[in-house]
């Protein structure tokens, strides 16, 4: 782009636009460091772990309901032996001696046999129980994110809200600034805008309000010998600065 030339007061419309610019700036940056929306980042984090353990939990109890399931079934039939044994026993059904001690030596272990099973389906109960505490409370604090959620979720919308109409706003009046600068030297602070953000800055004292350097001498000279016409830039951060009487030229 070549050398651009606009009146003075046009020049001083990008200190306006400026302003606006920084202020959409900082509404974005607002809208973006949002705390509502690292915290429901959390919530979502935790809401997936909370997710994650109640299917592992839910699994585990389906696997433990199995296996409490089977070991009952080998105490019933353990103890349905138990009891046909003992029906033979006691109905004088074996008389030989030899076979009188093997079968009460097969009731004792079968007893034993019982109280180990037994023991095996306390366990499981016991864990059943513990698994089944362990769920009740995965599903509470899943019941509680989803209502934090949504409280934060309707605190960042308002917000949002809030913002967003804030930046119409100064949309708006940009637009109005925009449509009274020149052509070509609203491209240029439009280009320069890309990025550093904003395209214009105050010279204020001899010091370049963009990036908060002063100017040296020599090109302070070239301002103070430049056309009030002419668009001047910062050499250090190549924003068009604007002469105002405070610039101290």
């Amino acid at each position: 782009m070549g050398p651009v030339k606009a009146s003075p007061q046009s020049q001083l419309r990008l200190l306006e636009l400026a302003d606006l610019d920084a202020e959409l700036g900082r509404l974005d940056h607002r809208r973006r460091g949002l705390p509502e929306v690292a915290e429901l980042a959390r919530l979502e984090t935790r809401a997936n772990e909370v997710k994650d353990a109640l299917v592992t939990t839910e699994t585990e109890l389906g696997d433990l309901a199995r296996e409490q399931s089977r070991a009952e079934r080998d105490v019933e039939q353990v103890r349905t032996r138990i009891e046909k044994d003992r029906v033979r026993l006691d109905a004088g059904q074996v008389s030989a001696a030899r076979e009188l001690a093997s079968l009460q030596s097969e009731i004792e272990n079968l007893h034993r046999r019982q109280g180990d099973l037994e023991e095996v389906v306390l366990d499981l109960m016991e864990r059943r129980e513990a698994l089944d505490s362990r769920q009740a409370e995965l599903a509470t604090e899943r019941d509680t994110i989803g209502a934090e959620t949504a409280a934060v979720t309707a605190r960042r919308d308002a917000a949002v809200k809030e913002i967003d109409e804030q930046a119409a706003k100064a949309s708006d009046q940009r637009a109005n600034v925009a449509a009274e600068v020149p052509a070509d030297l609203l491209a240029l602070y439009d280009q320069i805008r890309k990025t550093k953000g904003v395209g214009a800055a105050m010279l204020r004292a001899g010091r370049c309000e963009g990036c908060h350097l002063s100017l040296n001498a020599a090109d302070l000279n070239v301002i103070r010998a430049s056309a009030p016409d002419e668009v001047v830039r910062c050499e250090e951060c190549r924003r068009i600065l604007v002469r105002t009487p405070e610039s101290g030229l």
